[in-house]
């Protein structure tokens, strides 16, 4: 059944289907009056709608009851050094497949892209269009992009903070995850080409980061940040 976005705010007593939501269902799956669909608020909940009326500006919905998708734990905030071409836009589809609350674009003293507005409008309909696809109700956060040594400064205590690293003293990722249980929230820091500088290594360790190392292969920033999301989601599916 074909998946739609429907704000939070438009869940009231005429919901409907607006902009680029309505364009696609009248103009690209030419659907008719009487057809159903699934929406979702990006919140965590999804309900059966009937179309009552289309047109390409606004589609008035009948809901059926909301259902709750409960969230997935522990939350995940990914905080990725922007990578070059369009890894970026890779790693934030498949990011959303395996469940991040949060991901935080990251420039670094060897981050070669400089993103704009542009882009970060772009990440954030890659993972709406990623949402969609996949069943997840709940829409992950895109932050703007921010300096390393900006972002560590408004990092919080008491959470697991872990840092993917090449050092040779980096700890046993399975081992790390095997320790908490019952944890319920994680940030995680991969970095760019190149990895992060080991100024900005030494910032993030001082910072409460735990060094972990992903194994003796040296993987591309897409990789490492893929393997660490799935690490931690069969740690504790």
């Amino acid at each position: 059944m074909p998946r739609f976005f429907l704000p939070p705010e438009n869940w009231h007593d005429e919901p409907a289907l607006e902009d680029e939501e309505a364009k696609h269902l009248a103009q690209v799956l030419r659907m008719q009056p009487g057809e159903t669909i699934t929406v979702f608020d990006g919140r965590g909940n999804r309900a059966e709608a009937q179309i009552l009326q289309v047109s390409k500006q606004r589609i008035p919905l009948k809901l059926g009851p909301v259902a709750s998708q409960p969230f997935l734990r522990p939350r995940i905030i990914l905080a990725q050094a922007v990578p070059k071409g369009k890894n970026m836009e890779w790693i934030i589809q498949k990011a959303v497949e395996l469940g991040v609350s949060v991901i935080q674009p990251l420039i670094t003293r060897h981050t070669i892209v400089q993103p704009g507005d542009q882009k970060a409008e772009k990440w954030s309909r890659i993972a709406l269009e990623a949402c969609k696809q996949c069943g997840q109700d709940t829409l992950p956060i895109i932050e703007d992009p921010l300096p390393f040594d900006q972002w560590l400064e408004i990092q919080s205590p008491g959470q697991l903070k872990l840092i993917a690293s090449l050092a040779d003293d980096a700890k046993n990722f399975r081992e790390t995850l095997q320790a908490r249980p019952e944890l319920q929230a994680i940030t995680l820091a991969v970095g760019p080409e190149g990895d992060f500088s080991p100024e900005e290594t030494q910032a993030a360790l001082a910072a409460g980061f735990v060094p972990i190392t992903l194994g003796h292969l040296v993987l591309r920033v897409e990789t490492a940040a893929m393997f660490c999301l799935a690490a931690i989601r069969f740690q504790f599916i």
